[in-house]
């Protein structure tokens, strides 16, 4: 269990380290404001639901949990 656990997290922190370094050389990623998001303005009122950023964040998480467990 603790091996698994030192695996998720060393991957963890590698994928975290990539993102921080593309965010401060200034390069966008491309997720927010997709098609599929919710979003309502009114007067003094706004709504924003990603709803689309949301299932493809949790495809991709749903696609590297189940290589980790192929790993093991």
């Amino acid at each position: 269990m603790e091996n698994n656990l030192a695996k998720f997290l060393l991957i963890a922190g590698i994928f975290l380290i990539i993102i921080s370094v593309l965010l401060e050389k200034g390069i966008k990623i491309p997720f927010g404001r997709l098609p599929g998001d919710i979003m309502i303005k009114k007067e003094n009122f706004s709504f924003y639901f990603p709803l689309a950023t949301s299932i493809i964040i949790s495809i991709i998480l749903t696609l590297i949990f189940s290589l980790m467990r192929r790993w093991r």
